[in-house]
């Protein structure tokens, strides 16, 4: 019995094979889509996980968050138990002081109640946004990942992100990496999916 995750990611598979024939080339290309979200955890969980991979290869992040995770019995810690950490001990696991800041200044704004993360996806994709890069360390590309990869939000076009400006330039024969507008430009067939073209032109460069 097909889900209705499957039917949706079907629908969007369909319409942008019609909508656009080099993308629809390259979808063939790739084969099946395996773009998931990560349903486990917290969406605080989430954004903790987020800032700690910021710019690091994925198995040196992915050791440091076993050791922050490792800190607190092997799982996520809570935003009042991340405060109440010394910082010598999360400077243990790996953290840089920027990103120890950073994790400590999420954790103040949801304990405090500035920020409703936990209800942040019944929210609009413009409004979560909003709500995330006013945080220290919380970038455009990170918010746009919790929304593609946390929500599963179908219709995000990152456009700073080097990977997909790369697959862009390669598939439509740029002379150079596109600038947002050229970005957009190109994705305006594939509304409302974006986010799943993107999956594709991710897997395209591998």
């Amino acid at each position: 019995m097909q889900t209705s995750a499957t039917v949706l990611l079907a629908e969007a598979v369909d319409h942008l094979k019609r909508s656009d024939p080099i993308l629809a080339a390259l979808i063939e290309r790739v084969g099946d889509c395996g773009y998931q979200t990560a349903a486990a955890g917290t969406h605080f969980d989430a954004v903790v996980r987020a800032i700690v991979y910021q710019q690091l290869s994925g198995k040196a992040a992915a050791t440091i968050h076993k050791r922050l995770c490792d800190l607190f019995g092997g799982r996520p810690p809570l935003p009042a138990e991340l405060l109440a950490v010394e910082d010598i001990s999360l400077r243990g696991v790996g953290l840089s002081r920027q990103k120890l800041s950073y994790l400590k200044f999420l954790a103040a704004q949801v304990e405090s109640g500035a920020l409703a993360i936990e209800t942040l996806h019944t929210l609009e994709d413009q409004a979560i946004l909003a709500e995330l890069v006013r945080l220290k360390g919380i970038g455009r590309w990170t918010a746009q990942m919790f929304l593609m990869f946390r929500l599963g939000r179908p219709n995000v076009l990152p456009e700073g992100d080097l990977g997909i400006q790369k697959a862009i330039q390669i598939a439509y024969g740029l002379e150079a990496l596109p600038t947002a507008r050229q970005m957009a430009a190109v994705a305006e067939p594939w509304h409302p999916y974006c986010t799943i073209a993107c999956w594709y032109l991710w897997r395209s460069l591998e």
